[in-house]
């Protein structure tokens, strides 16, 4: 990572997970779980997608998650759903 102008540049594209859900309202929420609070919502999943981006790059202006982002290895995860 380097700094330009107070804000945190990554070298190297990042994977992080993202767990997406829709809502009862019809909104799709979006939350990454490497960061505590990242989570944001869109009418369209390309719009949650777009903005969870956004508020990743907030949350990576903290100091304590850049290091969490530096230790951070993107792993496999699956999700599935069953009916009961």
């Amino acid at each position: 990572m380097k700094r330009t102008k107070g804000k945190i540049s990554l070298d190297l594209k990042r994977k992080l997970p993202v767990l997406i859900e829709k809502d009862e309202d019809g909104f799709y929420v979006v939350e990454c779980p490497v960061f505590s609070g990242c989570v944001t919502q869109g009418k369209t999943i390309d719009e949650a997608l777009k903005n969870i981006r956004e508020v990743i790059e907030l949350c990576l202006e903290e100091k304590n998650n850049q290091q969490a982002l530096r230790w951070y290895r993107p792993v496999e995860i699956g999700l599935h759903t069953v009916s009961i």
